[in-house]
């Protein structure tokens, strides 16, 4: 078996964000790592939308990001430290939208090791050095510089190693343009490492160390180093030099400390906390990540805590000596890994989990009525400030990115009937955790729907100028009329357009550079920027049936056949051209393409005819109307659209097609000619149009829907696109260096034009039925288009009710309180607060106590209560997934934690009704592993999934970790001990068991008489069960330890197991393996027949094995296309979605192993790890080629693009259609 891995989701969850001026224009753009990818967004300043410029996977693991600019530059560089053992610093080249690397310089070995630097990053704020430390012992300086030539230059490595010392953070501390110095959080472990009682370990105190680097003397020292009193979490630089009086800001728990060389004395401030808490009173309060922002009068610091509630942080000095550090709360907002205040005003949160937001910061906070702390205050230690959280009061939210990361659990399924499945995923953490249901599509924000006075048949839209940069008309077409709108405020009717409103249109548009043009059926008029009118009649009794029009030229047929040219002259008078033409049949439809920059004419005609082909046309003067070439169709064409595609505004390079000869002006080789054909059976083809010879080559076909595909051209992000409509509507657009077909997730539209108004720069006007509605996408690049419902817990595991395609979830989250024992505890604290009230506040204390119980903070925003280690809130949860509606909760008691779940029938009831059956651990303790035993409770499912009767609890004395059907009983893992229940009327009854499994069973899938068990390290079990001796038989296992995560079944013999260090692998048992076995009640066969490592005697062999760099938390056989093929489709914990692909054949197979090896060559990862060693991270990658470095041809340049093509023997287009096919045939 040979696998091909596509992702078709990349990874939505952030680990680091940065931001500068990569672009080295004024704009501010954000760069995300997302973990094995690197990101680049722009906020737009004055929509607050944020737009994607490139995404780039560099396989391998971001372990730090840091910016950086040297001394009087404009542009901002980028260091990424990664599991390459190299630095690399990379900057971003607009000219090619891609990040390039300027400097690697290799230190150590690959891969996250404690003592291999990477970890932690500091910058010196002027930008002339960098250290780069490990966890453990090393730390490296690097000093950045230029040359001659104004080019970066990097030093040599400066060590600053220290042995046994651990390093928590690391920030470079602002001397202005002293020697550059850093700040490290360290911890000496020589002393706890060797003491055997452990006292040294409880006593070992944190310290912060400043290292100097002396630029004279090319060295690095430890300059000063002083013992901290709390544990620290991070540091934060504090402007120095002349903005500021240096230092550090160090974050520990519970307080916040500034400490600086010299004599400067330390500044303690508490962190706040919130009033009336539901938290553990014990939990210490950290702050968990940072933003600074400084401008040259003032700087803040915005610290969130993990609740998620913002303070903004200030400094008061006195001669340079800082006095006071003043906290006030600024606002709450999710928990963040990281937070990017830019100087357009905005404020970027990268969220922990869910959606990452954009906020606009529209207040400082300096004037309102908030309470302001200060270190200044007098308390007494242990004693903190309290404040009350509110909504958004400083900042507003613009935009949000969608993000699904943590995916725990997804399933495909059809449960719409749309024909394409749909993917169900449970996402996120506690409160913010939601069900999503992504469907392949672009999402439509619908800006206006109006009804129009009967069935219109088209639309289009004019400009009255060229340079006009809004559409000044809406022509809408009825049968017998049309209706001509203005474009303004408002959109209403106008009559003295010069449009003919008594009759149908064929088509209208904006000819030269400010006349306007309509073909109706008796004729041609032509409207004049001064309003006069010149009209060209239809001759005799012939009508004109179809037209083709661009900005200088315009086509006609008339009664069916014969073509009539006419081109614009440079009066801007239309003239038609002497000799008409007759067509061999019927002409169908008829498309031109648009007129190149300074050129006279388009140069080519295309036109479908009945007899199931297209002809290309020359509309050269010289020979006007003569044919070039032909294609033949399968069925007739219903409508053609040409376009230039395949350069976006900041490319100016063909990407993927032959050396095309400079356009007849002269012009450099800009995009792609391409000729759509829609036809009438639902098929799009796309075709390139040779610009000299007008020659048709390389076409792709696609099918759209059932009915016949009308293509209509539009713009997207500055860029021609095509929107095919069929039954449904599909958007072709080239975006990020590739195309995409993508259908809308919309009603059904019948014709549609581009639009542009003042408030949708780039629309679509579109007709559905009786209503006219002006659309607008936004997301393009996106593959999925998500519906969220929200959830109270973090979701576990959801089956799906059969028969009405309902959806059971299990929620259950860790230190949490269930809704009961929170307003328990509330009215706990109420009372205290009644109670401690003297006599005259008592009526004071009662109102307060009544406020704080009625008070309800939204916990998806201001997050749940911590409730402290070893309490448990859990609910069932069953959702109309249609609809997004909660039917029922089945809410557990507190510490109650469900562990697994499944449904199934058993054939002992013989009422032929679903069971759910709920595995449930008491008190559990995660670490040390500690519980009070578990049990199972069974549900009888209400026919209508519209309830659940409990019928009874079956306690066990360990957890039950999985669940299964199996031949009308369940099969339950209960610690290591796999069992089989059967229904009893009190209790689970128990049947049969197996104690063989080693630590503890995660999961179980069965199949005809065989159990395959996952063991949490131990891999996968094959077991059969023995009927007549009522026996489960271990008869084979696998020979590496895998910590598994998820399994599916391939098929009877065959498994796919993923793992918890992002592994993928399939073992299969080879034919010789027989379930034939008998148990060895005397032990004594054991001793010679233990085979191969112990463990059973016969073994499972590896067929695939791929490292996927996340972890896989759902794997499923599925088809995702109507008509398409199975793919192990995959989601994993950072939100990517991707499909494990089988080649259907070996040629294909032996194609892709060749491109792979040549991009490994070309086209090395761009954060210096080494490709085949990174897909081969655990286990050595076996049968499965990497899609993400085969679909990276698609944007190398067109220069190895062409050597690469030449040693395959092949065209670069020829590959491209490869890479192309093998997605669209399994995916999309």
């Amino acid at each position: 078996m040979y696998l091909y891995n596509l992702t078709l989701q990349k990874g939505t969850g952030v680990t680091h964000a940065i931001h500068g001026n990569f672009s080295g224009g004024k704009q501010q753009e954000v760069l995300l790592s997302r973990g094995k990818s690197l990101e680049l967004l722009r906020p737009d300043p004055n929509t607050g939308k944020v737009h994607t410029l490139m995404s780039t996977e560099i396989f391998g693991c971001i372990r730090a990001l840091m910016s950086f600019r040297l001394t009087g530059g404009t542009k901002d560089y980028i260091v990424v430290g990664s599991d390459s053992g190299r630095i690399v610093i990379l900057e971003y080249i607009p000219a090619k939208n891609a990040l390039e690397k300027v400097h690697q310089e290799t230190f150590g070995k690959t891969g996250c090791r404690r003592i291999v630097p990477g970890q932690y990053f500091a910058i010196d704020p002027k930008g002339r050095a960098v250290m780069i430390g490990a966890v453990e012992k090393q730390k490296l300086a690097y000093i950045m510089n230029r040359d001659t030539q104004a080019r970066l230059t990097i030093s040599s490595p400066l060590e600053a190693h220290k042995s046994n010392t651990l390093t928590y953070h690391m920030v470079g501390v602002d001397v202005g343009f002293d020697n550059p110095m850093f700040a490290c959080l360290e911890i000496d472990y020589e002393e706890a490492d060797l003491d055997p009682s452990g006292d040294a370990a409880q006593h070992t105190q944190q310290t912060l160390t400043f290292y100097e680097l002396d630029l004279g003397l090319n060295h690095v020292v430890r300059k000063y180093s002083e013992p901290l009193e709390e544990h620290a979490n991070f540091l934060v630089s504090v402007p120095g030099g002349n903005d500021g009086p240096s230092g550090v800001l160090i974050c520990s728990e519970n307080y916040l400390t500034y400490k600086n060389l010299g004599d400067q004395h330390d500044i303690r401030c508490p962190i706040p906390r919130r009033r009336n808490d539901l938290d553990d009173p014990e939990r210490g309060m950290i702050f968990i990540c940072s933003a600074t922002h400084r401008t040259k009068s003032m700087y803040f610091f915005l610290l969130q805590t993990e609740q998620g509630d913002i303070f903004k942080i200030t400094l008061e000095t006195d001669d340079d000596v800082v006095s006071e550090i003043k906290l006030k709360y600024f606002d709450t907002v999710p928990p963040a890994t990281a937070m990017c205040v830019l100087k357009t005003g905005f404020l970027f949160v990268a969220s922990e989990f869910g959606n990452h937001y954009l906020y606009q910061i529209a207040h400082l906070g300096d004037d309102d009525d908030e309470p302001e702390f200060s270190s200044a205050m007098p308390l007494e230690e242990g004693e903190t400030f309290f404040f009350a959280p509110r909504a958004l009061k400083n900042l507003v939210l613009v935009d949000e990115l969608p993000s699904f990361a943590p995916i725990v659990t997804s399933q495909v399924a059809d449960l719409a009937n749309e024909d394409t499945p749909q993917l169900y995923v449970l996402c996120g953490r506690g409160p913010r955790s939601t069900l999503r249901v992504l469907r392949h599509g672009l999402e439509v924000s619908e800006m206006a729907v109006s009804e129009l006075p009967g069935n219109p048949n088209a639309v289009w839209t004019v400009k009255k100028r060229v340079d006009d940069e809004f559409d000044a008309y809406i022509i809408v077409s009825f049968v017998n009329a049309t209706l001509v709108l203005s474009i303004g405020e408002t959109v209403e009717e106008v009559t003295d357009s010069g449009f003919l409103g008594t009759t149908p249109t064929l088509c209208c548009a904006a000819l030269g550079d400010d006349a306007l043009v309509q073909v109706y059926p008796d004729g041609i008029r032509h409207i004049r920027s001064d309003k006069r009118v010149n009209e060209w009649k239809a001759p005799g009794k012939k009508s004109i049936t179809k037209c083709a029009v661009n900005q200088r030229q315009v086509v006609i047929t008339l009664s069916g056949r014969e073509l009539v040219y006419f081109e614009m002259d440079p009066t801007g008078e239309l003239n038609e051209y002497t000799e008409r033409s007759e067509m061999p049949a019927e002409i169908m439809c008829m498309a031109l393409g648009t007129v190149p920059d300074g050129e006279q004419r388009s140069w080519f005609l295309s036109v479908g005819l009945a007899d199931n082909t297209v002809r290309i046309l020359s509309l050269d003067p010289n020979n006007c109307l003569s044919p070039c070439s032909m294609q033949a169709l399968p069925s007739p064409a219903e409508s053609l659209c040409l376009v230039e595609m395949g350069h976006t505004e900041s490319t100016t390079t063909a990407v993927g097609d032959e050396d095309v000869p400079a356009q007849r002006s002269g012009g450099s080789n800009k995009g792609t000619i391409y000729l759509n054909i829609g036809l009438s059976n639902g098929v799009l083809l796309r075709t390139v149009l040779d610009p000299v010879s007008g020659d048709l080559a390389d076409t792709r076909t696609r099918y759209l829907g059932s009915r016949p595909v009308k293509l209509f051209r539009i713009k997207m992000q500055g860029s021609e696109a095509v929107l095919a409509m069929s039954s449904r509507t599909w958007l072709s657009y080239y975006h990020q260096n590739r195309f995409h077909l993508t259908p809308l997730s919309y009603e059904t539209l019948e014709y549609a034009s581009g639009f542009s108004s003042e408030q949708c720069s780039e629309g679509i006007v579109a007709i559905s039925t009786n209503t006219l509605r002006i659309l607008a996408l936004e997301k393009l690049g996106a593959v999925f288009n998500q519906v969220a419902f929200p959830l109270q817990y973090t979701p576990r595991t959801f089956v799906i009710h059969p028969d009405t395609g309902r959806m059971l979830i299990a929620e259950t989250d860790h230190n949490a309180y269930t809704e009961d024992t929170k307003s328990a505890r509330k009215e706990q604290m109420a009372e205290e607060m009644r109670n401690a009230a003297g006599d005259e506040e008592r009526e004071l204390a009662r109102e307060m106590a009544n406020a704080f119980i009625s008070e309800a903070l939204p916990e998806d925003v201001f997050s749940a209560p911590k409730a402290g280690l070893g309490l448990w809130a859990s609910q069932i949860r069953c959702l109309d997934a249609m609809h997004g509606q909660t039917m029922f909760n089945v809410p557990l008691t507190q510490n109650e934690a469900i562990m697994s779940m499944a449904m199934l029938k058993f054939s002992i009831a013989a009422d032929g009704r679903y069971y759910l059956a709920v595995g449930i651990a008491k008190d559990l303790q995660l670490n040390p592993r500690i519980s009070q035993g578990g049990c199972i409770d069974i549900y009888k499912i209400d026919p209508t999934c519209s309830s659940l009767e409990f019928l009874h609890r079956t306690e066990i004395e360990e957890i039950p970790g999985a669940l299964c059907g199996f031949q009308g009983r369940l099969l339950a893992g209960c610690g290591r001990m796999l069992r089989i229940y059967d229904l009893g009327k009190k209790k689970m009854l128990r049947k049969c068991e197996n104690k063989h499994i080693p630590y503890q069973i995660v999961n179980i899938q069965a199949m005809g008489h065989r159990v395959y068990v996952s063991d949490v390290q131990e891999s996968v079990f094959f077991i059969r069960y023995r009927r007549a001796e009522n026996q489960l038989i271990i008869f084979a296992d696998d020979t590496h330890p895998r910590w598994v995560t998820a399994t599916t079944l391939l098929d009877y013999d065959t498994i796919a197991i993923a793992d918890k260090f992002g592994n993928l692998s399939i073992q299969r048992l080879p034919h010789s393996v027989t379930d034939d076995v008998d148990e060895d009640p005397t032990g004594t066969k054991s001793l010679w027949d233990r085979g191969l490592l112990s463990g059973a005697s016969q073994k499972s062999e590896n067929i695939c094995s791929f490292h996927v760099g996340e972890i896989i938390m759902s794997l499923q056989k599925a088809t995702l296309i109507p008509g398409g093929s199975e793919a192990l489709i995959y989601a994993t914990l950072s939100g990517t979605v991707g499909a494990f692909v089988p080649f259907t054949s070996r040629e294909d197979y032996d194609f892709f192993q060749h491109l792979e090896m040549h991009m490994r060559n070309e086209n090395p990862p761009l954060c210096g790890r080494d490709h085949l060693s990174y897909r081969s991270s655990y286990y050595p990658v076996k049968n499965v080629l990497d899609g993400d470095l085969c679909e990276q041809y698609l944007s190398i340049d067109a220069v190895k693009q062409k050597s690469i093509a030449g040693d395959m023997f092949r065209t670069p287009n020829q590959i491209c259609k490869k890479l192309e096919d093998i997605r669209t045939r399994y995916a999309f």
